[in-house]
């Protein structure tokens, strides 16, 4: 049984793709907030427009979310760039609460500004407004931006727009030959990356805390080694390859340490690994397998999954040391828990009626909800403002990523044209998107 156990969580989240990801929403928001997102205007040459168009990006960046219906464009009255030739009563009457114009034009060479304004329509007010600078290869992350800020403005919550996602695909190159990438896009799927590429499985990739290194099994040389790589260097680092099971890296809050399944004293346990000394420490000594863990937000607290118990569930442990302690008794099957950026819920894999599904856990009120309806969904990562998750899927057969917002309102799909994907997990806001 043990044994089992182990090589699904090792092994089963491997399997191809290759491509851009597209994103359909397959359930939407009941009143959701209306908004017109009026396409940019371009100052410069007819002939030389930006390759992307800002102002599209930010209404479907929007729309995405769930918390807004953006008007579409074929049914606005008008479209007006700049606040002089803003006309309210025009809005007003397609019963739209807010209003986001803009405009970009050249600035030097390879370079553009970016200027925007959202507004009240009801007030007849502009609430804010920014004027930004940027290039053609950052157009698409400054229209994320602007998402964002518009996001926060009208619902108080910081936007993850402008964050990305890291995936594990493979392609076949031949006759029962794969190829395993571990890849990065941006969250809406677009400039999708290659980090490492292998004919061997590559699993359990992990962000660090600021967002420029990711954690990764590997199995080169068939044997499992736990590795660091900067994701804009390509440096990379290999940090365990110890006889058994090298597996799950997590990293701690501060970046510090990095979180560990280790098998080399014979049984699975969690071990936790000062990076910059490479010291480790066990956390937990158990007759069980002990795997999967990860951090509190306040850097205090592991959970992780144990069969301790008969089945796997979610035990605490204190960083500092001492006894675990079960936290999920619903069902018989709970694993791959992680926590809420605010530290006040769980997301893990459950299983219901022998299927698997997405929940969450509040550890306050101790309220259990199943948020996913597949039959073999998992890997289950939350967005770093809290408001959604994104998670492993099946349709048809083929692998793909799907995302549901936490009050279970709101739900994705994530396709790449061919192919399969796994092992998704959201990566925290960037020093540079909180800083704005």
């Amino acid at each position: 049984m043990k044994r089992l156990f182990i090589l699904f969580l090792l092994v089963g989240s491997v399997l191809p793709a290759h491509a851009t990801l597209t994103i359909e929403i397959t359930q939407g928001l009941e009143g959701a907030l209306p908004i017109a997102v009026v396409p940019f205007a371009w100052r410069g040459e007819a002939a030389k427009p930006p390759a992307h168009e800002v102002g599209g990006v930010v209404s479907a960046d929007l729309q995405r979310s769930g918390r807004f219906k953006p008007l579409p464009v074929n049914e606005m009255l008008s479209r007006p760039s700049r606040g002089e030739d803003v006309d309210f009563r025009d809005w007003r009457a397609l019963n739209v609460e807010n209003l986001v114009i803009g405009e970009v034009s050249p600035n030097g060479p390879g370079g553009y500004l970016v200027k925007f304004f959202l507004y009240d329509v009801f007030r007849g007010e502009q609430i804010t407004g920014y004027s930004m600078p940027t290039t053609a290869r950052d157009l698409r992350a400054t229209a994320h931006h602007i998402a964002d800020i518009i996001y926060e403005t009208l619902t108080g919550q910081p936007g993850a727009f402008a964050t990305r996602i890291a995936y594990v695909t493979s392609v076949r190159t031949g006759q029962d030959k794969e190829r395993i990438e571990l890849r990065i896009a941006d969250a809406d799927g677009y400039n999708p990356q290659t980090i490492v590429s292998s004919d061997e499985p590559i699993m359990s990739p992990a962000w660090s805390p600021d967002g420029r290194k990711l954690a990764y099994v590997s199995f080169e040389n068939a044997q499992p080694s736990v590795w660091v790589q900067e994701v804009f260097t390509g440096n990379r680092q290999k940090l365990t390859s110890f006889k058994g099971i090298n597996g799950a890296p997590a990293w701690s809050p501060d970046g510090r340490y990095l979180a560990l399944t280790l098998s080399k004293d014979g049984n699975p346990d969690i071990f936790v690994m000062d990076v910059a000394r490479r010291s480790l420490r066990p956390l937990t000594r158990h007759w069980a397998i002990d795997t999967e863990p990860a951090w509190a937000p306040d850097g205090k607290s592991l959970v992780f999954t144990s069969d301790r118990g008969g089945q796997p569930q979610i035990y605490r442990v204190p960083v500092s040391g001492g006894p675990a302690t079960r936290v999920s008794f619903e069902g018989e099957y709970n694993a791959r828990a992680s926590f809420s950026p605010n530290g006040r819920m769980l997301t893990m894999v459950t299983r219901v009626g022998g299927q698997y599904r997405i929940a969450t856990l509040d550890l306050q009120t101790r309220d259990f909800r199943v948020m996913s309806t597949g039959r073999l969904d998992e890997s289950p990562s939350f967005a770093p403002n809290g408001a959604m998750l994104i998670y492993a899927s099946q349709i048809n057969g083929r692998g793909v990523l799907a995302a549901v917002s936490t009050d279970g309102r709101v739900q994705q799909r994530l396709r790449l044209q061919q192919g399969d994907v796994r092992e998704p997990v959201w990566s925290p806001y960037h020093h540079q998107e909180r800083n704005r």
